[in-house]
């Protein structure tokens, strides 16, 4: 993506005024019944398991290690409530983020079919040289609607074929949350109809793909994605959001996100959002999962608003494809380029924010699952982290820090990060202790 910054930013930085496409219908009754919502595809859910997944950004890099991911929880065998299954059956929830939203929304759409064409359909695909080509195609210079209708345009075409949100509502699918950052307000959206709610919208409606752009739009590369914050039904706050507030008082990052959906309510200062890239609030995908949570009071309070049975244990999988940035700035006295500078800022920005989620994370599971215990069943965590810096080979690390955040990855870079992504799974020391727990169910 690097690659593409450079070959478009003087071209974008002296482009002519451009407009934001609306496509997100409005509605008139505020409901998440039917709908894609938490509400709808989590209540009433019975697993002894509750196994969440988050996805990082990082291009085609996060997608091919994340769907790696996927493989081997699909060919990990499992007894769960006296029944043979896989362990990815156990999967109720994928939140991701830019790269890793793209293998996130595919599986939501197709499930198992995942498995028979994402590689071709994405990860063996040059999807940066069809935006390249696009996007400098002198015919596209002066289109109104911007150029990141172009990448909307593509992926509709070329991955998404068109796809809603009402296409993800397959019977036993796991609820997809794309997630993306309010260039605005700096809030961490969902794509899930309680957020849609609060700008009176339909997400069924919604495509898939112009969802994805939002969360891979990268700022200045890419327009963000505008959404119109409609006005045609009951601006009252909802119940949930409501009780958050009064929560919140002394919890500084939750009033953060509440103060940001809060905003929506302006219907007359807030008539549009623009959503840029899930990375710049949330590269790991996993405060999405922290906000819904404390949104709803708690592991416990959440669990009883969606009906959801008592569960044994409580799994998130964080697969992370970031890599350790390698600058030479220190190596010579001269002054660093704008662009180098630039991206060495985003790292280290990048780096720290990420291990401070990590440490919000590890702290927020053992209290989840404390509040979800009872004196009959105590609830075990499991927070399972996957990186490139867990892997003991420092060949295939190096191999794997070399490579891009791009659109654009050779087969060998794309076997290498599939296999990584299994290779780290089945070697994780808490994976091995979730599958030996679900041996003894046997």
């Amino acid at each position: 993506m690097q690659r593409l910054l450079i070959g478009v930013l003087t071209l974008l930085l002296t482009a002519c005024s451009t407009f934001g496409v609306i496509e997100n219908r409005s509605i008139k009754e505020i409901s998440t019944k039917d709908t894609y919502s938490i509400a709808n595809l989590m209540q009433g859910t019975s697993n002894d398991t509750s196994i969440m997944l988050a996805f990082s950004g990082g291009g085609t890099r996060a997608a091919a290690l994340s769907y790696g991911v996927l493989k081997a929880l699909r060919d990990t065998p499992v007894t769960s409530e006296g029944k043979s299954k896989r362990m990815l059956d156990e999967v109720g929830n994928i939140s991701a983020v830019s790269g890793g939203s793209f293998t996130a929304a595919y599986y939501g759409l197709h499930g198992d079919r995942t498995f028979d064409d994402f590689e071709e359909v994405f990860l063996r695909r040059n999807i940066e040289g069809g935006l390249k080509k696009t996007l400098l195609n002198p015919r596209n210079w002066f289109d109104e609607r911007g150029h990141t209708e172009l990448a909307v345009d593509l992926y509709q075409q070329q991955v998404f074929k068109g796809a809603t949100f009402a296409d993800m509502l397959r019977p036993n699918a796991p609820l997809i949350m794309i997630n993306a950052s309010d260039l605005s307000r700096g809030v961490r959206f969902s794509f899930v109809q309680e957020y849609f709610n609060l700008l009176c919208s339909d997400l069924r409606t919604f495509p898939v793909a112009r969802a994805v752009a939002a969360s891979s739009a990268v700022p200045v590369v890419f327009d963000p994605v505008v959404i119109k914050n409609h006005d045609d039904c009951n601006a009252e706050l909802p119940p949930w959001l409501t009780d958050a507030i009064t929560r919140s008082q002394n919890q500084s990052e939750l009033q953060l996100t509440i103060n940001g959906l809060d905003s929506y309510s302006d219907k007359k200062n807030r008539k549009y959002a623009h959503f840029v890239d899930g990375g710049i609030t949330d590269n790991l995908g996993l405060r999405a999962i922290y906000d819904v949570l404390e949104l709803g009071g708690g592991a416990r309070r959440t669990a009883e608003i969606l009906k959801v049975k008592p569960v044994k244990r409580f799994v998130i999988i964080s697969v992370d494809a970031s890599t350790t940035p390698q600058n030479t700035i220190d190596k010579s006295s001269q002054h660093p380029s704008l662009f180098d500078a630039a991206n060495a800022m985003s790292d280290v920005q990048l780096q720290r924010y990420n291990v401070s989620t990590i440490d919000v994370m590890k702290k927020s599971m053992a209290r989840w699952a404390e509040q979800l215990s009872t004196p009959k069943q105590q609830v075990e965590s499991y927070f399972i982290r996957l990186n490139f810096k867990n892997l003991k080979d420092k060949t295939v690390r190096d191999q794997l820090n070399e490579i891009p955040t791009s659109f654009n990855l050779t087969d060998e870079q794309v076997d290498l990060l599939i296999k990584t992504g299994s290779d780290l799974l089945f070697s994780n020391p808490e994976f091995q202790r979730l599958k030996a727990d679900f041996l003894k169910d046997k």
